[in-house]
């Protein structure tokens, strides 16, 4: 059920925001394409940031053996831990039925099987061996045995489908962090006999929510702070305040210290229509946690006082005119590569492009655009989120293309034809680039000379040729990935 707006909260957020782009930069009737010069900000010796430059392509943390979050990282540009199998087979399939359940889409009841976008499990070592999470259609988050794929602990039910990704904790707290459909994004304790929710966030706590009551965003935890975008429209930060009691147990006493609209009166009147959720995943780099949501508008928050003011201020601010479910990919160099959908067909959407690198230092922000049209689908452009290689972007499309892509100039150097829609986000692991497709195909290329067109090492087939959607996780020589046909599967070498 969703909360009466409370009309003079909400005005005054939005007026805050009116005032600070008032006082940078006119708008010209559209949304600003970018705001200020100022960009990521460089911090003075000693400063705390909460993601450095030398932490792009590496784990979130070093001291957890583990993939514990969708993309591996804030900067969302790690993809795991090799070897990557070389003579690929089904090593187990669970479960032993289909995971499915129906979830109601306006007025239909769909059945929905398996695991979809974004869906990439966790893969956590602990107690001597891994542990592989992930939730499903099924409305539940599972724990399996990498070895075995047997349940290492129960299934923990929520009241609806999950679409997104789990977060691990990347501390070591026996916590998990992970969204539902069915309006709760929760927190999750794993050190008691079965899986428990310590708190849960309503989609409904905003002073005007949007759209929908989903959480497909997968959750950022750095230096015990959580950074989510809700389908509602708004982002949160909230402070976990992680702990043990006496006992021993894991506790939290979380505070959400900020509430953001990702929209604004210019965006709803450039658009024309309300659909402003946020289905993406935040990013960070420096002090700043970027995100963007389906009205098209990118947003960069200034995080710097959170420790000492619990404040996040906007500082930058563009908008690329169409639904953004991608997540946000940030380099060494703090420069955002952002996808898009082609779905309103819009002028802006022409003009910026369904591919596009954004530098926030500069007043005009757009480095270059690339256009990715529907071809014979009904909506083009990208829903899957680039990967970030070298001096490389690779990506697919929905219209069935993985694209290999120049990220200094956009130049398009390579494309291999893929079945429609192809939604799984790439990976990169060892040189070796990963991809689902939509007829049960993963394709694994040699991208050691990543701007040259690369030679196919392998294609393995899924024998029910069901459409993975899901993004593969690489862990000690195996995949692990979900699929539409209900089931999950760990691939390697026999």
């Amino acid at each position: 059920m969703k909360l009466r707006a409370r009309p003079l909260a909400y005005a005054a957020v939005l007026l805050g925001v009116a005032l600070w782009f008032a006082g940078r930069r006119a708008n010209t009737g559209a949304p600003q394409a970018g705001v200020g010069a100022g960009g990521v900000r460089r911090p003075v010796p000693h400063e705390p940031v909460f993601v450095r430059a030398d932490e792009v392509g590496a784990p979130i943390n070093d001291t957890i053996a583990g993939l514990t979050m969708f993309r591996g990282n804030a900067t969302r540009t790690y993809y795991g831990r090799g070897p990557v199998p070389r003579n690929p087979i089904v090593l187990w399939r669970y479960p032993r039925r289909p995971m499915c359940a129906v979830s109601w889409v306006g007025r239909q009841r769909p059945v929905w099987c398996g695991s979809g976008w974004t869906g990439q499990p966790a893969v956590v070592e602990r107690e001597g061996g891994v542990e592989v999470i992930f939730g499903a259609y099924d409305r539940q988050i599972h724990f399996l045995d990498g070895a075995t794929g047997r349940e290492r602990r129960p299934s923990f039910r929520t009241g609806d489908i999950i679409k997104g990704s789990v977060t691990a904790d990347p501390d070591g707290f026996p916590l998990l962090y992970s969204g539902s459909r069915d309006n709760y994004f929760r927190v999750i304790a794993l050190d008691r006999p079965r899986p428990t929710e310590l708190w849960r966030l309503s989609a409904a706590d905003a002073p005007q929510p949007m759209w929908n009551d989903d959480w497909d965003g997968n959750a950022v935890v750095i230096d015990d702070y959580l950074f989510e975008g809700g389908e509602n429209a708004w982002f949160y930060i909230v402070k976990l305040n992680r702990r043990y009691d006496e006992r021993g147990l894991v506790q939290v006493a979380p505070e959400v210290l900020v509430r953001f609209p990702s929209f604004d009166d210019s965006l709803l009147a450039a658009i024309r229509d309300r659909d402003v959720s946020i289905e993406n995943s935040p990013a960070l780099f420096g002090n700043r946690v970027y995100f963007a949501n389906s009205g098209g508008l990118v947003w960069g928050l200034d995080v710097a006082r959170l420790r000492d003011s619990a404040r996040a201020s906007p500082v930058f601010r563009f908008w690329g005119g169409d639904d953004t479910n991608s997540t946000i990919v940030v380099d060494e160099q703090g420069m955002l590569y952002v996808a898009a959908e082609q779905q309103r067909f819009n002028r802006r959407g022409r003009e910026v492009g369904q591919l596009y690198k954004l530098d926030p230092r500069r007043v005009d922000p757009l480095v270059w655009g690339l256009r990715i049209p529907r071809g014979r689908e009904e909506h083009g452009g990208v829903y899957s989120t680039p990967a970030l290689f070298g001096g490389m972007l690779y990506v697919t499309t929905n219209s069935g293309r993985l694209l290999g892509v120049d990220r200094d100039s956009g130049i398009v150097r390579w494309e291999k034809p893929l079945p429609p829609h192809a939604w799984s986000s790439p990976v990169v692991v060892d040189s070796v680039l990963l991809v689902g497709d939509c007829e049960g195909v993963l394709h694994a290329f040699d991208v050691r000379r990543p701007d040259a067109e690369p030679p196919v090492l392998w294609e393995f087939q899924l024998e029910s040729g069901a459409c993975i959607e899901s993004t593969p996780a690489v862990w000690n020589g195996r995949i692990y990935v979900g699929a539409r046909d209900g089931y999950f599967y760990a691939i390697g070498d026999r």
